[in-house]
């Protein structure tokens, strides 16, 4: 019986046995032949030229290879080495057999990376005995390593799996900007860092200009439509991987910009504001205009010792006020001095 030595096979026979014998002279494999006819789950190869042996065996794929030592044109040991140096034959166990029983021999045989030494011909049962052995340890071996890989897979999927459940817990789910409780916990550990780095951190609030008029003119799936346009126009300015982006509540929406001070805020306000007039996205309001705009707020502050992040977040909320006071369709930023060195 022949059973496909592949790694990506988990469940094997451990008694299944595949030989593999590289030696020049026709009488000694069929005299091995011989030994092992008999034995159930034995299967047996002979390749009588050792210029094909490693090919050969990365094609049967054997338990263990029965390798001659003295070979005319090749040298055993060299092809002992030569397995061990191919990724498919390297770990396949590998009993030498040779005519002379000598320690200086047996110790060449070992160094270049035989599993056992045998003087040929060994006794029927010393030497199935050992190719049983050797190809358990294999088998066994093949288990182990695939059991691994399962299992570093499966680490691997549930790690994937977590991550996509931990972005679908931070994620909005109409526009799939970061929700208001992801946001809430960004901006308390930015303000701690900004508090102990003593670095500027700013803070912009966006509304949607009569966003009530329209929602209510054209129904809510137009509304959604509309709040997906805003959040796409604050990601495509949402540049650094420091920054956040995120659906506040309703028509409101948020980003965090950490270690930016007032002028780059309003930089990134102005281009949001812009893209989104870009968009064209037409309203029945003459008194607002005909197309959809935004008001933003931005502040920029340099945490105290023992402040709040509700302070920026109210500093914020003062600018769009003062936005939405002047006119809409505008930016309003507030900050606070920066303190001396």
């Amino acid at each position: 019986m022949s059973v496909a030595h592949d790694r990506s096979v988990l469940k094997v026979d451990e008694n299944a046995v595949m030989v593999l014998l590289v030696d020049d002279q026709a009488m000694i494999g069929e005299a091995v032949r011989r030994s092992l006819a008999d034995q159930e789950n034995i299967d047996f190869h002979f390749c009588s030229d050792p210029h094909e042996a490693v090919t050969q065996a990365m094609q049967i794929r054997p338990t263990v290879i029965l390798q001659d030592l003295v070979m005319p044109g090749v040298d055993g040991l060299t092809l002992v080495s030569q397995y061990r140096a191919n990724p498919a034959t390297c770990d396949i166990p590998i009993i030498v057999l040779s005519t002379k029983d000598d320690p200086g021999v047996k110790s060449a045989a070992f160094s270049a990376g035989a599993n056992d030494y045998l003087v040929k011909l060994p006794d029927a049962i010393e030497l199935i005995a050992r190719i049983r052995y050797h190809s358990r340890s294999y088998l066994t071996l093949l288990q182990r390593d695939e059991a691994y890989r399962a299992l570093r897979e499966s680490q691997q999927h549930l790690m994937d799996t977590n991550l996509m459940l931990q972005r679908l817990m931070n994620a909005d789910g109409l526009t799939g900007l970061s929700n208001r409780r992801h946001f809430d916990e960004f901006l308390a550990m930015e303000w701690l860092r900004a508090q102990r780095e003593q670095t500027q951190i700013s803070l912009l609030f966006i509304d949607v200009d009569s966003f009530k008029a329209y929602n209510d003119e054209l129904g809510h799936l137009a509304g959604d439509d509309l709040l997906c346009q805003v959040a796409n126009s604050l990601r495509e300015n949402c540049t650094r991987p420091a920054d956040m982006a995120a659906r506040y509540g309703g028509d409101e929406f948020v980003m965090l910009l950490p270690n930016t001070p007032a002028a780059g805020a309003r930089v990134v306000a102005e281009k949001i504001r812009e893209a989104m007039l870009a968009r064209r996205i037409t309203h029945s309001y003459p008194s607002h205009g005909s197309i959809m705009t935004l008001s933003l707020g931005g502040a920029t502050l340099v945490p105290l010792p023992g402040e709040s992040p509700q302070l920026l977040i109210q500093l914020a909320d003062q600018g769009l006020y003062c936005a939405k006071n002047q006119g809409r369709n505008r930016v309003k930023t507030l900050e606070r001095p920066v303190p001396p060195a």
